[in-house]
Formats: structure tokens, C-alpha cells, sequence
């Protein structure tokens, strides 16, 4: 036997080794996965026999891919992984296809569209059949598409299910889209795997063909696979049943594009006799960090139990930041890394910050500027250059100086007013044969001979800008993007929309809408628009791309994965923030092996912070210290102070909020609009807790809830443990919340 085994540990070897038969393995954070799938096509090559072309290994990255065939090369001589099959899901049967596409219908030569050429086909089918985009938005529909595919549920299940006006509008889109798909001799991304299944069933001798071909499957991050992947792998494995899937589900964590985790968990039900090795040994973080993350994911239900073991000393306690505001927050993160940098010689590199959601990179990015410390965003763009906050804030720059063609060009049809090329077009050479500003031109397109449509439309968009100027001569530049926001029905369309990208995009307005708020709270003099356009300007030019690699990485915890650092803050540990409007069982412990994730990026340092206050949806709210600290081992943490936090004679709680506005409930009211009364979670004892009998809750029940405030059953639904009560909440409208992890409290 080559000597490249003795690199890997007992439990990596033995799962090496066993090259026969359905073996799963479990490797946790850190626990070294990519060695072991790598060395066991190694092994299989040189120890076993096995020809590279019969090992088809598959991947989620084309980066994945390119480091395994790089390192089977290292580990072998040169060249001996050109003839196996390593790439992603999709490039490899998209290669499949190529050979036997045509024994379904369809050319060799077939395209494969993009999301933009997918988008393109959707909103040409919707003409067809005639549903407006704004009713139904192109995105939405090309996300329930894809969604459905990825899922397995073809078009006629599809239409099956739909229910409700709107799914029935997009499974009429879904039928008609195939249909032009192959009339296109085209496919999506979502068929590259959707056919290969097509195939396989209509034509049983190709898939026995490939079945012996491939006589050994390799698949990393399993536990992101989702149903049509998971189909078509077992399809493959069938017939010698050489599968080997590498994966963890305690970071299971794409559910909201597809990933299945059961796909994991049931691997054992698949194939009766699958050995199961686990990697426990984690070679990346301290005994402290790992103590923390198994006690963490320890409380997951859905799981398949193991703990991770340090193969390094205790090292340094976990720090607990606790901040007034978020602005705070950020500026001791900055603080830390700054003495960090200072005490220890640490290099920028060495340090990561980590949020929930893409819209609370905007407070950190503007610290790391003020404190001059070099930083670049992951996986998105700076906030200030992200498409929606570039549209907003050239409606605000138009408001300002009517002469910026470069911002009216730029949101004229946005959102869409049927003003397309064409009509701009025209009404540029209306303003050039007038001498006029473009802007000039819109206010006068009455003059323009013009249809009428149009003139409609440019004379509702000189509405909205000049009714954005007098509020911003007479108010803040809060009341001014409120204006567009309310006006435009921006925030309604992106919410309606309801794809991850949409929302993301809804949070990142509403982080722009909180701005101008503190902006305007703490600028009493200067809360003009010029001054707000002028301090984001400064913001905006900053260059986050400099040619050196020392800066601090700024990224979502989903784009961490995979990755490590020797300092590590998790930043926004709130409560509907850190986890994030969680409360189904399954949303919880998504977040919870999110947060999993989060703590196992950290290999020497880890800080969590939280605000006691932040802004949201342009107002100052109050916020609850997320419910996942106190599930670290309080002996762990320590505060800033250097106290551990299980002998802090406080703990943050809802009954310790008492008499304080809850999170969802503002600090002060709106300028020009009268004051609410803010509702406030009564101390422990004041209100009886509910939940274990069934008739403390009917229609007409007032209840009281930490997070959302006051509210009035509406229905019960189910009883025990599965109960469900739906509540109309009076500052966060309808819900439904299980009764089990709601702790609700009846007041009357």
C-alpha cells in the first residue's frame, strides 16, 4: 500500500479504505473532507486498480473541482486525473447530454439558457398568455420555476397543487415555458439534471450503460444536494452501489434554494448496508470555539449526533460584545481589531466580520472606513454600490439638481413606467431641438408631441420629483426617500416579488430608509438632502478593491462557509435578526446549524455582538440579545471586561425588558405623526404563561408576546405539541406561531 496513507488519521483511513458498497461520511468543521474524498480516488487508482474514467466524482463548484483534480495530481504523478469525470452536477451532465439528448427529442447542438435568458422567454410567455408583469413579476415566476424543477415537481403536479390565484397564473407560465424551451432546442440550467432523469427513464440501456461505466460515485457536500440531484445520484449508483457522499448536516443550510438535509439524514434508509465513518478531529479551531459550537448544535433535533474534538489547547474565551446601538457595535469591532493588530502583530488578513443579512454590512463598512482599516465585502458588493441603493439615491440626486441626466436616465423607468428606449430616445431629441435639460424635456413633454401614454408617464415621474423637492425643503431627508418609497410603492413590489434576491433588496432599502432616520436624528443642523448626498458620496468613492490582500473580509455567515479565519466576529445577535424570523422548528435549527457555521469559521478568536437598540425600517428600535448566546456554555464567554458571563449578575430577557419597548416598536414616534402608545412585555409573573391547555387560547383571547407586543387570537389549529394559534398582532399584523415555542402570555 502507497505511503500517501499514512498522512490521514485512523477514522480518514478507514473510510479510504473502504472502497466497496454505500459508505457516508460525516465530516465536521475543519475535520479535513477534501483530503479524504481526494485520497480515496487516489487510492482507488493506484492501490485498487480502478480506472480514472470509471470514477465520476461531483461537486457543487467548479472551484471544488479544480482543487480535487489538483491535488489527486499531487498526489499521483502528473495527468493521472485528466481522464476522470470531476466537475459540478450540471457541467457533467450537461456533457452527458451532449451524447444522448437527441434519443429525447432534441438536438446535440441544444443552447443552455441563463437566468437571463430564462427571465427573457418567461416574460415573453406571460405576453402570450396575458398576464402583466406588474401583477406578477417576471422573478417571482422564474423563481417558483426553478424552484419546482429543483424539486422534481414537473409541470403537471405543479398544476395539481396550485391552489391559489397566483400559483395557478405561474403554473399556466411553467407549461407554456417548456413547451418554448423546446421549441428553442434549449435548456435550462435547472434541466441539465431534470433531463439526464427524462433519459435515464424513457431510455432504461443508457442508463445501464453509464451505470457500468461508472462504477464508483463520489459526491462532496452532500448535505446540500437537493431532490432532483439526490434522484438522478442514486439512478447512477443503482447497479454496483459504489457510493461514497461526503458531507455534514449540521451545516445544512441552503434549504431556501432547494438543499434537502434528509437527503442526509435517510442515507442509512437508502442503503441498508452503508457504513458510516465520522470525522470528529477538527484541525482548524480551539477547544473553546469547538465546545461552544457543539453545545450549540446539541440542541438541533434533526441531526446525526457527534461532537467535534480540538486538536489544539483551550485557547483564548469567547468575547461578548454588548453595544447601546449598532453604530456602536461597530465602532468596538473596530476598537478590537485595532488593539488585536496592536497587542499581537496581527496582520488585516487575519480578521472577519460576519452578519445576518447583506443590508448590515452598511454600519461596519462605514466604521472600517472612519477608522481607516482596509476591508472587502464577499459574495456581494459594497452597500453603496448595490443596484437598489444606486437607484434610490439618484432619485435623491435628481431632487437635488434637476440638471443630473446621468440620475434621470437612470430611474425614469425605475420602477418600470412603461418608458422604454424608444421613448427616451424621442425625448432626448425633444430636448436637444429645445435647448432643454432632459429633466426640462419631461416637464414639458406635453409640448413633445408625444402619445399619450407617454406623456401620462412623464408628467406622473415630474409629479413625483417635484413633490420630493418641496418635502425636502420642508422636511429631512428621511421624509424625502419615505416620500419614494411610499409614492413609488417600491418596498411593496420587491416584498411581492418574495425570491431571496428581492428581499434582499427590500432589506437593503430599508437600511438606506434607517440612515436617513439617524441621519436625521443626529444632524439637526445639517439634515438636509445636500448634506446626506454629500456624507454618502464620500462613502461611496471609497475603493474596496486595493491591489493589496491585507484587508478585513466583510460577508454574510452563508458566504463564509467553507472558509477560515483566526479572528472572527459574529456580528447582530438578535433576536429576529440572529435567527432570523424563526419560529417553525425547522426555520429554528436552520439557524441555529447557520450559526454552527458561523462559530467553526473561527480558528483562535471569537467575539459575538449584539445591539441594544438598532435602526429598522427607519426607526429606532429596541432589540432582545439572540436567544443562540445562551446556548454557548456561559463558562465560555467572557464580557469585555474579562467577567465570565455565568458569573454576570445580569442576563438579558424578555421579563428583564420590562417596562422597555420590544423589538418591532419604535423609540420615539415619526416626525408628523402623532405618538403611539409603545407597547411593553410585562415582568415575569404579571400575566399567567400559556401553552399547556388547550382552552387558554380561543377567538378573541388578548395575548402578549415578547417580540411582536399585544395581539387578539383569531383561530386555534391543532392541539398538543403541533398546536398552532393564529394572532393579529397590533404593530406586527397577522401570525401564526407555534404554540410550543411561541411563549405567549394571556392578558384578557
Amino acid at each position: 500500500m502507497t505511503d500517501f496513507l499514512q498522512g490521514l488519521n485512523d477514522v480518514q483511513r478507514q473510510a479510504v479504505l473502504a472502497t466497496e458498497g454505500p459508505v457516508m461520511v460525516l465530516a465536521g468543521a475543519g475535520s479535513g473532507k477534501t483530503r479524504v474524498i481526494t485520497y480515496r480516488i487516489a487510492h482507488l487508482i493506484r492501490n485498487v486498480g480502478v480506472s480514472p474514467q470509471n470514477i465520476l466524482a461531483l461537486t457543487f463548484t467548479n472551484k471544488a473541482a479544480g482543487e480535487m483534480r489538483q491535488r489527486i495530481d499531487g498526489i499521483l504523478e502528473r495527468g493521472s486525473a485528466s481522464s476522470l469525470w470531476i466537475g459540478t452536477f450540471h457541467s457533467v451532465f450537461a456533457r452527458l447530454l451532449r451524447s444522448y439528448i437527441h434519443l429525447i427529442g432534441y438536438d446535440r447542438n441544444f443552447s443552455i439558457f441563463d437566468a437571463d435568458d430564462s427571465k427573457s422567454l418567461i416574460k415573453q410567455c406571460m405576453k402570450e398568455l396575458n398576464l402583466s408583469p406588474e401583477t406578477l413579476p417576471v422573478n417571482l415566476v422564474h423563481s417558483a420555476i426553478s424552484k419546482a424543477k429543483n424539486s422534481f415537481v414537473l409541470p403537471p403536479e405543479f398544476h395539481r397543487k396550485a391552489i391559489d390565484d397566483q400559483s395557478q397564473k405561474v403554473s399556466l407560465v411553467y407549461e407554456r415555458y417548456v413547451h418554448k424551451l423546446r421549441e428553442n432546442n434549449a435548456l435550462d440550467f435547472d434541466d441539465l439534471l431534470i433531463k439526464p432523469i427524462e433519459l435515464f427513464t424513457e431510455h432504461p440501456a443508457v442508463l445501464e450503460q453509464l451505470q457500468g461505466y461508472f462504477k464508483y460515485l463520489l459526491i462532496d457536500e452532500y448535505q446540500d444536494t437537493n431532490r432532483v440531484q439526490y434522484l438522478v445520484a442514486k439512478m447512477i449508483a443503482a447497479q454496483h452501489q459504489n457510493i461514497f457522499v461526503v458531507g455534514d448536516d449540521a451545516q445544512s443550510i441552503y434549504s431556501w434554494r432547494g438543499a434537502d438535509i434528509t437527503n442526509m439524514l435517510n442515507f442509512n434508509d437508502d442503503y441498508g448496508d452503508a457504513q458510516v465513518f465520522k470525522l470528529v478531529d477538527n484541525y482548524r479551531s480551539t477547544k473553546t470555539i469547538l465546545d461552544a459550537a457543539n453545545s450549540v448544535i446539541s440542541r438541533n433535533t434533526r441531526q446525526i449526533k457527534k461532537e467535534l474534538v480540538a486538536n489544539s489547547g483551550m485557547g483564548e474565551p469567547i468575547t461578548l460584545i454588548e453595544a447601546f446601538n449598532e453604530k456602536r457595535e461597530a465602532e468596538k469591532v473596530a476598537d478590537h481589531i485595532n488593539s488585536i493588530r496592536l497587542s499581537k502583530g496581527a496582520e488585516y488578513r487575519s480578521f472577519a466580520i460576519f452578519y445576518r443579512t447583506n443590508a448590515q454590512s452598511r454600519v461596519l463598512e462605514d466604521m472600517m472606513r472612519q477608522n481607516r482599516i482596509p476591508y472587502k465585502i464577499f459574495g456581494s458588493v459594497s452597500f453603496y454600490k448595490r443596484k437598489e441603493i444606486k437607484d434610490a439615491v439618484a432619485y435623491m440626486r435628481l431632487v437635488l439638481n434637476e440638471r443630473d441626466s446621468e440620475s434621470l436616465l437612470r430611474v425614469i423607468n425605475f420602477p418600470p413606467r412603461k418608458i422604454g428606449d424608444v421613448s427616451i430616445n424621442k425625448l432626448k431629441e425633444f430636448a436637444e431641438e429645445r435647448n432643454m435639460s432632459l429633466y426640462e424635456a419631461v416637464v414639458h413633454a406635453n409640448e413633445g408631441g408625444f402619445q399619450s401614454r407617454l406623456v401620462n408617464a412623464l408628467t406622473g415621474f415630474a409629479s413625483l420629483i417635484e413633490a420630493m423637492r418641496q418635502q425636502a425643503e420642508a422636511g429631512t431627508v428621511y421624509d424625502v426617500l419615505s416620500m419614494l418609497y411610499e409614492t413609488t410603492g417600491l418596498l411593496s413590489l420587491l416584498k411581492e416579488e418574495n425570491t431571496p434576491e428581492s428581499l434582499a433588496r427590500h432589506e437593503n432599502l430599508q437600511e438606506l430608509l434607517s440612515m436617513t432616520r439617524d441621519f436625521a436624528d443626529h444632524n439637526h443642523d445639517a439634515a438636509t438632502l445636500g448634506d446626506f448626498l454629500a456624507t454618502i458620496s464620500l462613502a461611496s468613492d471609497y475603493d474596496e478593491t486595493q491591489e493589496s490582500d491585507n484587508y478585513v473580509s466583510l460577508m454574510t455567515v452563508h458566504a463564509a462557509k467553507g472558509l477560515e479565519f483566526p479572528v472572527v466576529f459574529v456580528t447582530g445577535m438578535e433576536e429576529r435578526l440572529f435567527p432570523l424570523n424563526s419560529y417553525e422548528p425547522g426555520e429554528l435549527e436552520e439557524e441555529r446549524r447557520l450559526f454552527y457555521v458561523a462559530i467553526t469559521r473561527a480558528q483562535t478568536k471569537l467575539f459575538l455582538s449584539w445591539a441594544q437598540s438598532r435602526y429598522m425600517y427607519g426607526q429606532p428600535q429596541m432589540c432582545l440579545r439572540s436567544t443562540f448566546i445562551n446556548e454557548v456554555d456561559p463558562d465560555l464567554i467572557v464580557t469585555e471586561g474579562g467577567r465570565k458571563l455565568s458569573e454576570s449578575p445580569t442576563k438579558v430577557s424578555a421579563s428583564a425588558m420590562a417596562g422597555r419597548p420590544v423589538f418591532g416598536s419604535s423609540l420615539r414616534p415619526q416626525p408628523g405623526r402623532p405618538s403611539a402608545k409603545v407597547p411593553t412585555v410585562k415582568p415575569a409573573g404579571s400575566a399567567r404563561p400559556t401553552g399547556a391547555a388547550k382552552s387558554e387560547y380561543r377567538p378573541g383571547t388578548r395575548v402578549q408576546h415578547a417580540i411582536f407586543g399585544p395581539g387578539t387570537v383569531l383561530d386555534v389549529q391543532g392541539k398538543g405539541p403541533k398546536q398552532k394559534v393564529k394572532i393579529n398582532f397590533r404593530n406586527a399584523g397577522e401570525k401564526t406561531l407555534m404554540v410550543q415555542y411561541a411563549n405567549l402570555k394571556v392578558v384578557g
